[in-house]
């Protein structure tokens, strides 16, 4: 080559080489890709409205080449979309591009023809694939025949996020489609921040660090506006909305904008985890409109937990009104992320310890204006609610002693907390009202008040023990010539010692409280207590169905004059129901007692009770493993509800299948509390002299010794479980003839690892084994001879929820089974229900 021809060809290099950095105005344009028709270095793809442009780039004239999507007439590039962010071309390849491959799908080929990025997607081997850039940016890739979409951009986002383009999750797909920064401002690989819809209810934006630690979030979406973002407004027309789908599975959030007029916007995550908003009109700059974390008060937990963040106050972190920094040291050094601890302690939290007294003040809550609530919060559903308003929200939290806070928002409802309180953060305007859970003394005024209520609490208590000294003498006195009607009004408030808390609590709630209804509007609903209304029969009477005026349908419980339910269970059902609340306790909707009768009115559950499925051959073939899981995971939450989180400590004494109701969509619920006990502490063991319940649920201390606790009901649970992994009844099961219980029979096949064994017939493998063996595993462990071997029921939700390690049960020594030839009723005179077989067999193995 002579010198003039070297000459010209530098001058030609020179001349081409910009337009591989610089892909703009001075590159071809091209209108679709085709398998005949590449897109090469020196082209872009245009939207045909020319806003968009897609083409090669190179990030501040790196040694990197990328394929991207821009704003056509933006200098400098503004990049919107990167297709091979984790595989970038040397600027030394001359000659990559962007094809239909033979196998239909967008190829981005190297100058050796390797593929480094595809829209992997599965389509047939065709030709007739196209890809264009539609007018809002969006890459689409479609079959030209059909016009079917077979992939596009849009449901793989960057760092930007598009009006159109899809952010959000589907939980029956399990996709999310989350923003991703760059690394740095000049590198489009992955970045350490993402930002999210986080799969709340109701949904929030979340931005995380590393893909798990939360670093800013909006606060939950009330149908027009994020709560955490007071700007916000709901006055004002916000472009985006929530758009939750039951059918597809889809959250997505929605951002709507008319390319038509004369501004272009965007929702951009920067390299530092800043969430923009940024919007430009025609021949002006790009400015920032709104902006997050914006200051320091922004940034998530930063005041820890209970603190509330304030960026207009010195020092921003202060704790909420009755709390008081974990650690001062920490706190006064500018270090708050440790947060705050509660001076007084719930009345609730002493009734769980055995530390309260029958005089202790009852908590209350504390409003707090203006704030953006906390993170981790749990929707209430308003079937859950007396009526969907405020006062329904704060009784709803005050019955459940797990729940710490409450706030009902508009477009929203009602929210509650159950853990610490964290990211809280003060606003001047359109913030939220959160009520907060104090004890009595943070109510009333400080400690100079609690000590004088102390004082005067001290005095009272002498001064009432010296007047019930001076009255019992009185009374035993008058009480020796009125023996016979003393006896009698005893005879009617209290037959046993079993009824003695019940009484108590018949003292404190006065049964005026609860709805009534007249005995004649009873008898039209039920068209006269017909047999065709009639849904089962129990030893207590029978329940019939009926529909109000407002068409609201209903179950009635009609006790009858020969059941062994007496007036004291009857008050104890309705008194106890009255005053729990949870999804999985049935509801109580009022009472009626003229004359004679005694019927409670419930909510209808329209698929009867659990025992109707489990137990029936062809009911337990629409029992999939999926709704059995529901249906153990809600009792289990109901009684860790009534042992542990309600307002009263309850145990149940009477859990089996038949006592587990099923709404229409086959969510249990725990019903008739009848022989339910109310109890103090945590683990209370007491003693009764009449033993009630059923045979085959009844635990071994409680069936022979009379002895019951809250694990009385986990043995009760365990058999539960049981049953509902094999729908084999316990008191009436034999294998070969032998006489071998169904925990027996569990056990033999889980200590042999055959616990698959176990598992219904009907449910033909389509379960997940490693759930059916921990089921049966949890089963074994509550079901153990001792009380102190059993685990606590907040700790069997664990079992359930985790793949953690088990401990191991210890064999059952002894079973409670059917026969013939034994009856233990009549040889104790215990009552026990008719539901079941009360003719039972204990026997050691």
């Amino acid at each position: 080559m002579g010198a003039k021809d070297r000459d010209f060809s530098a001058l030609v290099f020179s001349i081409v080489l910009p337009f591989y950095f610089f892909p703009s105005n001075y590159c071809d344009a091209i209108y679709n890709i085709t398998s005949s028709q590449a897109l090469s270095q020196l082209q872009t793809l245009v939207s045909s409205n020319q806003i968009f442009e897609l083409g090669f780039f190179s990030p501040n004239n790196s040694a990197n080449q990328y394929v991207g999507i821009w704003y056509k007439n933006d200098s400098p590039l503004k990049v919107v979309w990167v297709a091979n962010r984790e595989n970038p071309i040397t600027v030394k390849d001359s000659s990559p591009s962007l094809t239909i491959g033979s196998n239909g799908n967008l190829d981005l080929l190297d100058g050796n023809r390797n593929s480094v990025w595809s829209s992997n997607v599965n389509v047939r081997p065709s030709n007739t694939s196209v890809a264009i850039l539609s007018e809002d940016g969006n890459l689409v890739l479609k079959d030209s025949i059909s016009g079917q979409e077979l992939w596009h951009s849009f449901q793989h986002p960057g760092d930007t996020f598009l009006p159109g383009a899809v952010f959000g999750f589907n939980l029956k797909t399990g996709e999310r489609f989350e923003m991703t920064s760059w690394k740095s401002d000049t590198d489009p690989s992955l970045g350490n921040f993402t930002a999210e819809i986080a799969q709340h209810r109701p949904p929030e934006v979340f931005i995380r660090v590393n893909g798990t630690k939360p670093h800013w979030r909006s606060g939950p979406w009330a149908k027009s506006k994020f709560t955490g973002i007071p700007d916000m407004s709901a006055i004002y027309h916000s472009p985006f909305n929530i758009e939750e789908s039951t059918q597809t599975g889809l959250t997505r959030l929605n951002f709507n904008w008319d390319y038509n007029n004369s501004d272009v916007t965007n929702l951009f995550l920067t390299s530092g985890g800043v969430l923009k908003l940024v919007a430009k009109a025609k021949g002006d700059d790009w400015f920032t409109d709104w902006e997050a974390p914006l200051n320091q008060c922004d940034v998530y937990g930063v005041c820890g937990p209970f603190g509330v963040c304030k960026d207009s106050e010195s020092p921003i972190c202060n704790c909420l009104k009755g709390f008081e920094p974990k650690s001062f040291g920490e706190w006064n050094k500018g270090n708050w992320t440790g947060g705050c601890v509660r001076r007084n302690q719930l009345l609730c939290d002493k009734n769980a310890s055995g530390l309260a007294s029958q005089r202790g003040k009852k908590d209350g809550f504390w409003k707090i204006v203006n704030v953006k609530l906390p993170d981790i919060y749990e929707y209430v559903n308003p079937v859950e609610l007396d009526y969907d308003d405020r006062d329904s929200c704060q009784n709803w939290c005050l019955n459940n002693c797990s729940c710490i806070a409450y706030a009902y928002v508009e477009g929203i409802g009602c929210l509650v907390w159950f853990k610490g309180l964290i990211d809280i953060q003060g606003f001047t305007y359109n913030g939220e009202d959160l009520f907060l859970r104090l004890a009595h003394a943070e109510l009333v005024g400080g400690q100079k008040v609690k000590e004088i209520v102390i004082s005067l609490v001290t005095i009272s208590i002498i001064g009432t023990i010296v007047i019930a000294t001076i009255c019992l003498c009185r009374w035993r006195t008058k009480s020796k010539g009125n023996t016979k009607e003393t006896t009698e009004h005893t005879d009617l408030i209290q037959s046993s010692n079993s009824s003695r808390d019940t009484l108590q609590f018949s003292k404190q709630h006065d049964l005026s409280e609860l709805p009534t209804f007249d005995f004649s509007t009873i008898l039209n609903v039920t068209n006269h207590f017909s047999p065709t209304n009639k849904l089962g029969q129990g030893g207590f009477g029978s329940v019939y169905k009926g529909k109000l005026q407002d068409g609201k349908e209903i179950a009635v419980k009609r006790l009858s004059n020969s059941s062994g339910q007496g007036i004291e269970e009857f008050k104890n059902e309705m008194l106890l129901i009255s005053k729990l609340q949870h999804r999985n306790l049935v509801r109580l909707l009022g009472y009626c007692t003229e004359n004679e009768e005694k019927l409670l009115v419930y909510e209808f559950m329209p698929n009867k009770s659990l025992d109707n499925f489990i137990f029936d051959p062809r009911g337990r073939a629409q029992l999939n493993w999926a709704t059995r899981m529901n249906i153990i995971h809600g009792v289990a939450r109901g009684l860790v509800y009534l042992h542990r989180d309600s307002c009263l400590r309850v145990i149940h004494r009477d859990l089996k299948v038949s006592n587990i109701l099923l709404d229409e969509k086959m969510n249990p619920k725990i019903s008739d509390f009848g022989l339910a006990r109310i109890f103090q502490g945590t683990v209370a063991l007491e003693n009764t002299q009449r033993v009630v319940g059923t045979l085959g649920y009844m635990s071994p201390e409680y069936a022979m010794g009379g002895v019951f606790s809250e694990k009385s009901d986990v043995f009760s649970f365990g058999v539960l479980i049981l049953e509902i992994v094999s729908s084999k009844k316990n008191t009436n099961f034999y294998y070969y003839d032998q006489h071998l219980s169904l925990i027996s029979y569990a056990w033999q096949l889980w200590s042999e690892s055959r616990e698959q064994d176990f598992v219904d017939d009907a449910l033909a493998g389509s379960y997940s084994a490693s759930e059916a063996i921990r089921c049966i595993h949890v089963g074994l462990l509550c079901v153990q001879d001792h009380p102190e071997d059993r685990p606590i029921m907040s700790d069997v939700v664990l079992m359930l929820s985790n793949e953690t390690n088990l401990p191991q049960p210890k064999q059952p020594i002894f079973t409670f089974q059917s026969s013939p030839k034994f009856d233990l009723q009549s040889q104790n005179d215990s009552r026990f229900s008719v539901n079941e077989a009360s003719i039972s067999l204990i026997e050691g193995r």
